[in-house]
């Protein structure tokens, strides 16, 4: 019986630990040649680590599958290039991207510095940003060669940014949020070449999650043996493994996903409307607004 990724050929970002690391064990189960982007450093971005990349790819060549390993930095324009050329000279091409990578450095809104804003910012947005253009140039390129392009793209949302705002979190969500945006945005640019654009917002037991204030506790709970995790990181590789399968039709969509639970995400709607027939004034406004308060 063929599996649900053979052939397929995936860059998975931040793939050394946590929920990046099922991504890359669930793949290579399901047949698909593995990119382990991983540049190996501390919760806050600094330092760098060549372990825990090669780690995950001698477990998946350990399971009979393909891997090489990268440490490249995803805020580097130039690293990511690189990591789409090294996933075509290795494997002959690509068609799946999991932009996974990130870091915390939260503050508080008052008190937070430019470099604590910054860091966070370029990890997640940027990050996601210059591994897609690379990746959509790829396959932009192979479509006007007049080639048959099934890719698939699935970015890496949070619950901090979209249903769930969390205090101390200001640089994190705007991130997560701007994802989820660029999601939407590249889905409906890059349909025409045959490429799909998802993400989700996974809520489980990783090291950002365990270092994140308030919610270490909840996620650190000891769940009894025999029982279902609902915070383990493996609940969230199969939905991710889903959509970068070539038969999936989904597309422009974000993903709220746990541990027994999948949730479709819808951004801003108009939810009231207030209108005038000419210019507004600013008399009028308190009362044409209060019912908003």
């Amino acid at each position: 019986m063929m599996a649900a990724l053979d052939g397929r050929v995936a860059i998975i970002t931040g793939a050394g630990r946590g929920i990046g690391r099922e991504h890359a064990l669930f793949m290579a189960r399901e047949g698909a040649a593995i990119v382990v982007n991983d540049l190996g450093g501390a919760n806050d971005g600094s330092g760098s680590d060549a372990g825990p990349a090669q780690e995950v790819v001698d477990e998946i060549l350990a399971l009979g599958g393909r891997a090489v390993s990268n440490t490249d930095n995803v805020v580097s324009w130039t690293g990511a290039k690189a990591m789409v050329e090294q996933a075509v000279s290795e494997f002959g091409g690509l068609d799946i991207l999991v932009n996974n990578a990130g870091i915390l450095r939260d503050a508080f809104v008052a008190s937070i510095t430019e470099e604590q804003y910054d860091s966070v910012i370029d990890v997640h947005l940027k990050g996601h940003f210059a591994m897609l253009h690379h990746a959509a140039a790829y396959w932009k390129d192979k479509s006007k060669a007049g080639e048959q392009v099934a890719a698939s793209v699935i970015n890496t949302a949070s619950a901090s940014g979209t249903f769930m705002p969390n205090p101390g979190q200001a640089n994190y969500g705007a991130a997560k949020a701007g994802i989820a945006a660029l999601t939407q945005v590249a889905a409906d640019e890059l349909g025409r070449y045959g490429v799909r654009v998802n993400a989700i917002a996974p809520i489980a037991r990783t090291r950002l999650t365990l270092a994140t204030p308030g919610m270490g506790a909840i996620f650190a709970a000891e769940v009894p043996e025999g029982e279902f995790d609902m915070f383990g990181p493996e609940n969230i590789a199969p939905i991710v493994g889903y959509l970068a399968s070539e038969k999936c039709p989904l597309t422009g969509q974000v993903f709220g996903v746990q541990g027994g639970a999948i949730q479709r995400l819808v951004g801003w709607t108009i939810a009231d409307t207030v209108e005038t027939k000419g210019p507004w004034n600013l008399d009028d406004l308190p009362e044409q607004l209060a019912a908003w308060s």
